[in-house]
């Protein structure tokens, strides 16, 4: 019979010596993609400002997307999968990401922002921290098993720090990975580097968006009725999303042969219908349109205006992100739902805000937990219900082509009855 004492003390030495190991790197993984977050930030502030001051910018679109395109097409060809190479790595860790995705993702984002393409900058956030932790893997002599988690780490950070979320980003690493499960595997180094990525950027000035809740009808069974019925109608939008920005690049490499010409072509569709439409509510990040969507009911079509547009982006070749067009995708149609549900429309746009996001990035739990530290508890509650909902209704094509399918969600696994 083993000694009770003699095992606790080698637990506890293996506690200790995991800390010692993965504390620092952790850590040290977040201070980088926390910076990296931070440069990306205020680079997309600048962009998005000169953007609007100087509209004409808009016009360069086209050759901006050839540019990015000729940059992914040669430099840039070992990197061109960008969230899915992360996953892949993940999954089956190869070899070390290079070096380079950092800066041809931050550059190529910023002139997708500057000239007027509708995209995000989650991408391009988990793109640079996982890269940059996956530069640590050497000098620490880390295992495959080890790099798997390190890169994690990384995911977490960047998600974490860009949007100011230190516990939806840390979960987000974990859950990302495959629909249906939750790997505890590499909680601590997800969490730590989670944190201490969103102290780093908000320690180099940075400042995020804040959203304008308001009050909150207590919980009623009437209520939840309404998330849920909610949460079924974002979930759907979810997978009309993935669905097209999937279909649009489909078509484009069945029609367009040389890579750099796909995103040169969207760029003149994008551009024509700015300057048909006549406004720039519907490209960039959106961000002022999603804090109105937080007022009174408005305009109702924003929501499908911003998913062509996002889709189109994306779709031909440009860089940058899913998310926060999900989030003004959610958010607008969340105050949309208003005209038709007895849900106050802050509330509302709160929920569509981060259930759209859920629905399509399969990830209900990180999903939930951003919108507690974004809104608070009592709105956190209705949106958590409306993420469970958006996730069930969205299928298992999302965003990200590599995520995979750990547990189906319409079925009990045979070995657990």
């Amino acid at each position: 019979m083993p000694d009770v004492r003699s095992l606790a003390n080698s637990e506890l030495v293996r506690t200790l010596r995991y800390l010692l190991r993965w504390l620092p790197i952790a850590a040290l993984a977040g201070v980088l993609g926390g910076t990296a977050s931070a440069v990306l930030l205020v680079s997309l502030n600048w962009a998005t400002a000169t953007r609007e001051a100087h509209r004409s910018l808009i016009l360069l679109l086209p050759v901006a997307g050839l540019l990015v395109g000729l940059m992914y097409r040669y430099p840039g060809t070992a990197v061109e999968a960008g969230n899915n190479l992360i996953l892949d790595e993940v999954h089956q860790p190869q070899r070390t990401i290079p070096i380079r995705m950092t800066p041809l993702i931050l550059i190529g984002t910023f002139m997708t922002h500057l000239f007027g393409g509708s995209a995000g900058r989650e991408g391009t956030a988990i793109q640079t921290g996982a890269s940059l932790a996956d530069q640590l893997a050497k000098p620490f002599r880390m295992s495959p098993p080890e790099r798997r988690v390190l890169l994690m780490a990384g995911i977490s950070a960047g998600f974490a720090s860009v949007f100011g979320t230190p516990l939806a980003g840390a979960v987000f690493g974990l859950e990302v990975l495959a629909i249906g499960t939750v790997g505890y595997d590499a909680i601590l180094p997800c969490f730590t580097a989670a944190f201490v990525g969103d102290l780093t950027t908000h320690a180099w000035g940075v400042q995020h968006t804040l959203y304008p809740m308001g009050s909150v009808p207590a919980l009623k069974a009437t209520g939840l009725v309404w998330a849920a019925l909610a949460g079924a109608v974002f979930g759907l939008v979810a997978r009309g999303f993935a669905w097209l920005t999937h279909g649009v690049g489909a078509l484009f490499k069945q029609h367009v042969a040389w890579p750099p010409l796909r995103p040169f072509l969207g760029g003149i569709v994008v551009a024509a219908a700015v300057f048909a439409m006549g406004t720039t509510r519907y490209i960039g990040l959106g961000i002022p349109t999603i804090v109105a969507a937080f007022g009174p009911r408005h305009s109702p079509q924003d929501w499908l205006l911003k998913l062509l547009f996002t889709a189109v982006t994306l779709g031909t070749g440009f860089k940058g992100g899913e998310v926060t067009p999900l989030f003004f995708i959610g958010a607008t149609l969340g105050n949309a739902l208003a005209w038709v549900l007895p849900l106050p429309p802050p509330l509302l746009a709160g929920m569509g805000f981060v259930a759209v996001f859920a629905g399509a990035a399969n990830t209900p739990i990180a999903s939930s937990l951003m919108a507690i530290e974004l809104f608070g508890a009592e709105a956190g509650a209705y949106a958590a219900l409306a993420c469970v909902f958006s996730y069930l209704f969205s299928g298992h094509a999302g965003i990200y082509a590599s995520q995979r399918v750990g547990l189906h969600k319409y079925e009990t696994p045979v070995d657990e009855l």
